[in-house]
């Protein structure tokens, strides 16, 4: 069983990559962030062609999730209980898998940062604590289902100084504040596993590069894309990767997929 998250920086634009990486990979389950288009303007005819069903909450030109598998799915959240928002970051979904049903949910988490020309506007990174907030209360309830369960997705969280490329830089980022990364750990404190973490304690990760020159060929990434795995599926990891061959084509995400592989 392979299961991947994949911030696609707009689905339509990165059309050819994808499918082209889901004919080449495989992939059982696939969460996508970003996708950037309404339920209207999303490709479902190019996916369903290459086998592959879909679920989406979409937003025109902004966020957006989704999940990909070959298996019937069925959605089960859109959006996060009791938090308004008019934003598309949030997406659970049930896959029948040959196995055993499996939860997942595709996240998208904000960025945080204040706007350029407003530096002192708190909005956007008391929103992103809101939302990590009622994240959390729906990871508990989740756990408590039993479920197996994949929260998979773009969290903009760096987690601490190894997983980005000089953390000096990144002090006042809303990305690497400490209220934030203590509430991405806290789940963990719940009982879900950092699946790449857990199989590569003091590997490096990076899932994202930005667009500026050289960056990716330089390395100077970062660690923001996870997939938090439920007690009752971990011992079935058996591989945990970063997948950097889409980020090496023509006009690529700045992201690329983080990929788990099990034995069920």
């Amino acid at each position: 069983m392979k299961i991947s998250t994949f911030n696609i920086n707009s689905i339509n634009a990165r059309l050819p990559i994808l499918t082209s990486w889901l004919q080449q990979t495989a992939q059982d389950v696939v969460l996508l962030q970003e996708i950037k288009c309404e339920s209207a303007a999303f490709p479902y005819f190019d996916l369903k062609t290459i086998g592959y069903e879909s679920k989406i909450l979409g937003q025109k030109s902004y966020n957006g999730v989704a999940v990909l598998s070959p298996y019937k799915m069925s959605v089960v959240q859109e959006g996060l209980p009791d938090f308004e928002d008019e934003n598309a970051r949030y997406l659970e979904v049930l896959v029948e898998t040959p196995s055993a049903p499996l939860h997942v949910a595709s996240v998208y988490l904000p960025n945080g940062n204040p706007p350029q020309n407003n530096p002192d506007d708190n909005s956007k990174f008391e929103y992103k604590i809101s939302f990590m907030n009622a994240l959390y209360q729906r990871a508990q309830k989740l756990l408590q289902s039993g479920e197996k369960i994949v929260l998979g997705g773009d969290f903009n969280v760096i987690l601490n100084e190894r997983e980005v490329y000089d953390a000096r830089l990144f002090q006042n980022n809303a990305l690497f504040k400490e209220s934030v990364k203590q509430r991405l750990v806290a789940l963990q404190y719940l009982g879900f596993y950092d699946a790449f973490r857990t199989l590569h304690p003091h590997d490096i990760g990076y899932t994202f590069w930005d667009y500026n020159a050289n960056s990716f060929a330089a390395d100077l990434g970062m660690r923001i894309d996870y997939l938090f795995l439920s007690p009752n599926i971990t011992d079935k990891l058996q591989s945990c990767f970063v997948d950097k061959a889409p980020r090496k084509l023509d006009k690529p995400s700045d992201h690329t997929p983080l990929t788990a592989v099990f034995d069920f």
